[in-house]
């Protein structure tokens, strides 16, 4: 953030910071990569929720297991074609056009790095979506509603009785 800052500083005094653009577009990979599994770790991304908090035990557990199968599918894909991307990268020595080169092929690996991180999450999660989907045990409906929520839904529950 310093850098996009120190650039946007420089562009408006005539000296903007050389290779900055460069080094952000980089590192950009390395933010939305490496905070995907983590919030999968959490299971705190975005869904849907309208249906899926009206649904019984079992279908939210199928709603899972059928989440987990599309991004598993999805992942794996892109873990697939990010490698290839990356070894071809790495061959033909890729670089950024500009006043300073920075190789692409690191940010390329840590892509995929990142989504086979996903990948394994997402097999550890599958795996415990269909064991919750076969006794029955439901969702993570509960995960889903923070202490504060739950505690605004007793507020309202003692207001209104």
């Amino acid at each position: 953030m310093g850098l996009g800052v120190a650039d946007v500083v420089g562009t408006y005094l005539g000296h903007p910071v050389p290779g900055a653009y460069e080094l952000t577009e980089s590192t950009m990979v390395l933010v939305v990569f490496g905070g995907l599994t983590y919030a999968q770790i959490k299971r705190k991304h975005i869904r849907v929720e309208l249906v899926y908090m009206r649904m019984g035990p079992r279908g939210q557990s199928m709603m899972d297991v059928l989440a987990d199968i599309a991004a598993l599918v999805f992942f794996g894909l892109l873990t697939w074609q990010g490698w290839s991307e990356a070894t071809y990268s790495l061959q033909i020595k890729e670089a950024t056009s500009g006043l300073i080169r920075f190789p692409l092929y690191p940010a390329r690996f840590l892509l995929v790095f990142g989504a086979a991180l996903f990948l394994l999450q997402m097999s550890l999660d599958l795996i415990d979506d269909i064991r919750r989907l076969i006794s029955g045990e439901g969702g993570h409906k509960d995960e889903l509603i923070t202490d504060d929520i739950k505690a605004l839904m007793e507020e309202g529950a003692k207001r209104r009785a």
